[in-house]
């Protein structure tokens, strides 16, 4: 099969590990053992975006995968001052309340006539990780010498939940599932 299914998915849970199960579970790719690749696209491959992963073969198979992933957890929380300066004397008068940032994670991906790109970037602003993510596709053409129109990108997006832990993936999936044994 020459398609890369690319889907995302979300999760909150008790620990880090079990919301990236949940996340893989909501994009329907939490039943395999996956093997994560660079970022090249065959050239004979379709990429196509889908709500969730297709079954792709048996559970504990390997897949193989592009992935892009962001977890945060109960200790990441954010400082934004208003006006003030890190080390003054007043600095906790000028502090805004300290906030729990989004986990962002997306995916873009450009193809052409010949082999493509997919581009992965994590970050806590959808339209900050989409802005990183097409000027990322741009650097590698440019890099290739590579003629790639064909743009698009995908990006999940998970609040924070006080005392939890949330993920946001997005993962192009290569093809079938093969054995790992």
């Amino acid at each position: 099969m020459n398609t890369i299914h690319v889907a995302g998915g979300v999760g909150v849970a008790d620990t880090a590990m079990a919301s990236y199960d949940a996340a893989l579970a909501d994009a329907n790719l939490h039943n395999y053992n996956l093997v994560a690749v660079s970022s090249v696209v065959p050239a004979q491959a379709t990429v196509e975006p889908v709500p969730e992963a297709p079954e792709l073969g048996p559970a504990g198979n390997r897949l193989t995968v592009v992935e892009a992933r962001r977890t945060i957890g109960p200790d990441d929380e954010v400082d934004f001052r208003e006006g003030g300066r890190s080390g003054a004397e007043d600095a906790e008068s000028t502090r805004a309340p300290r906030r729990r940032p989004d986990a962002v994670a997306g995916l873009g991906w450009a193809t052409g006539p010949g082999p493509g790109l997919f581009y992965e970037v994590t970050g806590e602003d959808p339209e900050g990780v989409r802005e990183r993510i097409h000027a990322g596709l741009d650097d590698g053409g440019d890099l290739r010498d590579w003629d790639l129109p064909d743009r698009e990108t995908r990006v999940e997006t998970v609040a924070a939940e006080p005392e939890r832990y949330a993920t946001a993936v997005v993962i192009a999936a290569y093809g079938e599932s093969e054995p790992i044994l």
